[in-house]
């Protein structure tokens, strides 16, 4: 009865769930918004038409968004929330105390109420790009970390924050994000520590013009990172440049022999130009040394022979000195027995005793007075 009521006057019901709205249009317009239970709509000549939204999608996404805040403003107001950025807003919007989206600049959003309650904050570019430290976790955590950069500062280092190419403040050591829309975010980030900084396999051309490479070393530390990463493009890339050229400048002026002979290292104005130069980009130099010099091959096979030659002469030195040595003792010891008869004796003797430890049998003639004039005849068993 009620449904052919209903067509009598033309109308007809729609039952919209608890978790549903309904916007309805007729003859083209916006009729309402109505929620859930059962509705009696005119639809004379079918002309009623409805657009169904689940309150799980909380986004109001439909093609008659304007014709229904432009025609039905107050039902707009009670069913909807509008949330618009300007150019230079950022908006971080939570529903029912859980982070939902965040907005760049310029942007709109349209929700149900419904679906809330919902809270939003606004970030004023103009005046801090810096990231709260607990919203950029919760930003992380609900993986809405697109309009955010993170830079990370470690102990020992320091950060220089550029907007816009212009640097802003030096960060300290942390986790520091910015929100990266409108602007160009940039962090260097600068070690403090004492470093070591090598030049390895530089080939030089010495006084006396033999080739060889060096491998060089220095001792630095940052003093004032603005400086070093503002006045060069790379400041240890000048610190390598400034020691090749100290060191060309030092060991070209030497002979290899001198180059061997003694320690070298960069002489003390050259040392000081490159101390000069850094410290001018904000570099401080401690220890600059020559670790290691390399020789040509074939250079390497003559100084190996030449070292050879003077061991070997230095061994005939000290065989000849031996040799002289045991000679001077025998003629000593040859004066001493002939000024001395009973030291000849005790000679002969202990000759005697050596031999007869050798041999079973020994005879001796003419007694033992003749012993070193007269024939001493061995004989075996």
């Amino acid at each position: 009865m009620t449904m052919f009521l209903d067509m009598i006057l033309g109308r007809k019901r729609v039952l919209v769930k608890a978790n549903e709205r309904v916007l309805a249009l007729y003859k083209g317009a916006v009729l309402g918004i109505f929620g859930a239970g059962e509705h009696s709509l005119p639809n004379r000549r079918g002309l009623l038409e409805l657009e169904r939204h689940d309150m799980n999608r909380p986004v109001f996404a439909s093609a008659y968004e304007k014709p229904l805040f432009d025609g039905l403003p107050e039902v707009a107001q009670r069913e909807l929330t509008v949330i618009r950025t300007t150019a230079r807003e950022i908006a971080v919007v939570e529903r029912d105390g859980e982070l939902y989206t965040v907005l760049a600049p310029n942007q709109k959003l349209v929700v149900w109420n419904a679906a809330g309650p919902w809270t939003e904050a606004r970030v004023d570019l103009t005046e801090r790009l810096d990231i709260d430290p607990e919203l950029m976790r919760r930003l992380t955590r609900a993986r809405r970390t697109e309009l955010t950069t993170a830079f990370l500062v470690n102990d020992g280092q320091v950060g220089l924050l550029f907007v816009d190419g212009t640097h802003q403040r030096m960060m300290e050591p942390g986790m520091h994000a910015f929100w990266n829309v409108g602007k160009t975010i940039q962090v260097r980030v600068v070690d403090l520590k004492r470093q070591s900084l090598d030049v390895t396999g530089q080939e030089l051309l010495t006084r006396d013009k033999v080739t060889i490479r060096v491998n060089i070393s220095a001792e630095y530390r940052v003093a004032d990172p603005l400086k070093a990463v503002s006045d060069v493009k790379d400041f240890a890339d000048a610190l390598y440049r400034a020691l090749q050229f100290a060191f060309r400048q030092t060991l070209g002026t030497l002979t290899l022999d001198q180059i061997l002979e003694r320690k070298v290292t960069v002489n003390a104005e050259a040392a000081e130009k490159v101390r000069a130069d850094m410290a001018a980009i904000g570099v401080e130099v401690s220890a600059i040394e020559l670790k290691d010099v390399i020789l040509p091959g074939e250079m390497r096979d003559i100084l190996n022979q030449v070292v050879a030659a003077e061991k070997q002469a230095e061994a005939n030195v000290i065989r000849r000195r031996e040799e002289t040595n045991a000679t001077r003792s025998l003629l000593n010891t040859a004066k001493v027995m002939a000024e001395n008869p009973v030291m000849l004796r005790l000679k002969e003797l202990e000759a005697l005793e050596a031999i007869a430890c050798k041999v079973e049998r020994l005879t001796i003639h003419n007694g033992t007075a003749g012993l070193m004039n007269d024939l001493v005849q061995l004989r075996d068993k």
